[in-house]
């Protein structure tokens, strides 16, 4: 896609982080925005915000929990019915929990993987037969995870994010390269990119420890995590200017830092090792 000017964008956990870096990237480039997340009052600041660089009627906000199938359905029709067939779909929302082996149990696997790989699969799954009845150019956007590239010792990640986030960003990163081939193979003119983002400045811990309902004293940790990420990370406005410049390019893979190098090439150099010759 060369012009996103006029075209329809909606993105998940779209009121804060990352989501709302795309947002604002978005509005510049004169789209239509339709931001959803589980956040009432995070989507009403967003929603005011994202006004000031755009028209007011170029902007809507949706209270959206990404596991709701029926929520998910009945927010596209009122997305579009307000602003025009999507063209871009953004499956940004995720969490990660702190999943140490000895607190691994169903609870965590089932919350993780519902927000983080079930989100991504009910926004596919409700925009993608849309955008294919319709015919026209358009763009998928998933978002994994630099910690999704590999699970290595060599990994500058490594320890930093648990079993369950490690999964289902892969998991991601794999249902986004199928779908890629998938649709170029059927003749589709619908891109898919999947974005792997590094350390950037987002509440995603402390965001998650509330969705997650963690003790008090978990939470303080995801705050001081969240610190971290402020103190080293990328802001969240230049990650949207990544993810624009892939859907122009109509590229595969994002990156938003070359810190995985190592790690996917050691874990690349492991898998080759031990096939047969």
């Amino acid at each position: 896609m060369d012009s996103l000017s006029g075209q329809t964008v909606f993105i998940t956990g779209g009121a804060q982080g990352i989501g709302l870096g795309m947002a604002r990237a978005f509005a510049r480039e004169g789209a239509n925005v339709a931001i959803a997340d589980v956040d009432r009052d995070a989507l009403d600041q967003a929603g005011a915000h994202l006004s000031t660089l755009s028209s007011a009627d170029a902007i809507g906000v949706f209270e959206l929990d990404v596991c709701d199938r029926t929520g998910f359905e009945s927010t596209a029709k009122e997305v579009e019915r307000r602003l025009g067939p999507v063209s871009v779909v953004c499956n940004n929302a995720g969490i990660r929990l702190p999943d140490s082996l000895p607190k691994l149990g169903y609870r965590l696997w089932d919350l993780v993987l519902g927000v983080n790989l079930g989100g991504v699969v009910n926004g596919v799954q409700t925009f993608l037969p849309r955008m294919i009845e319709r015919g026209a150019a358009g763009h998928i956007v998933n978002v994994s995870s630099a910690a999704g590239l590999a699970t290595h010792p060599n990994s500058t990640q490594a320890g930093s994010s648990g079993i369950t986030y490690r999964t289902s960003k892969s998991a991601v990163i794999a249902l986004s390269e199928a779908l890629h081939f998938d649709l170029r193979a059927a003749g589709h003119p619908i891109g898919v990119t999947v974005l792997c983002p590094g350390l950037v400045s987002t509440k995603i811990s402390t965001n998650s420890a509330v969705r997650g309902n963690l003790p008090p004293e978990e939470r303080q940790l995801a705050g001081q995590g969240d610190a971290t990420l402020a103190r080293l990370g990328l802001h969240a406005d230049t990650v949207g200017t990544i993810v624009i410049a892939a859907i122009q390019a109509n590229q595969l893979y994002a990156h938003t830092d070359r810190t995985m190098i190592d790690a996917v090439t050691a874990r690349n150099a492991d898998i080759l090792d031990t096939m047969p010759s």
